[in-house]
């Protein structure tokens, strides 16, 4: 048996789950998520707590089942906590700027500025002191896809450090030429 698909999922106060067709419906303060769950594994709602389990001992079910029981989690937290990332703009002249809503307009250093448009359910604010800009929402599958695609518009330079980072992210500069 899975050992992170064994475990139940708590269900946190103003958060509600449904089971429906082959489709759970997980609904909290910040919004709401629909997770399909795969042909094998069921999932049941028994004394606020959400239990994953799986009909028979096959190799694809088995690793189905810690992974439906992983997404299911994700989904919980994120509709009542939500998820974050924070990425880093380093380098002079390096910048962005928020237009509207769904819109970043990225500074890097090329010879025109870069738009980014944001998907539906992903928010972005940007510190211009930190010049650190933080994405957030509630499907941490889609917040974590954002960032990455941000992070390679220009990932960050191996001798200077220059580019978009995460905040998190340790960077291992290498040495540059030895002059005599």
């Amino acid at each position: 048996m899975s050992r992170v698909g064994k475990k139940p999922i708590d269900i946190p106060k103003g958060v509600e789950v449904h089971v429906g067709n082959g489709v759970v419906q997980v609904k909290g303060p910040k919004g709401s998520i629909l997770q399909p769950i795969p042909e094998g594994i069921q999932v049941a709602v028994e004394g606020g707590r959400v239990v994953v389990i799986r009909e028979r001992e096959e190799h694809r079910l088995r690793a189905l089942h810690g992974t439906t029981r992983a997404l299911l989690a994700n989904a919980v937290v994120g509709v009542s906590q939500g998820f974050k990332k924070e990425l880093e703009i380093v380098g002079v002249g390096y910048k962005a700027e928020l237009k509207g809503p769904r819109e970043v307009v990225f500074t890097l250093g090329f010879s025109h500025p870069v738009n980014f448009s944001l998907p539906e359910g992903i928010q972005a604010s940007y510190d211009a002191k930190a010049n650190r800009l933080t994405l957030e929402g509630i499907d941490k599958q889609l917040v974590g896809q954002v960032a990455a695609r941000i992070r390679m518009l220009r990932p960050p330079d191996p001798y200077k450090g220059k580019g978009i980072k995460y905040a998190d992210e340790v960077l291992k500069l290498k040495a540059g030429k030895s002059g005599a």
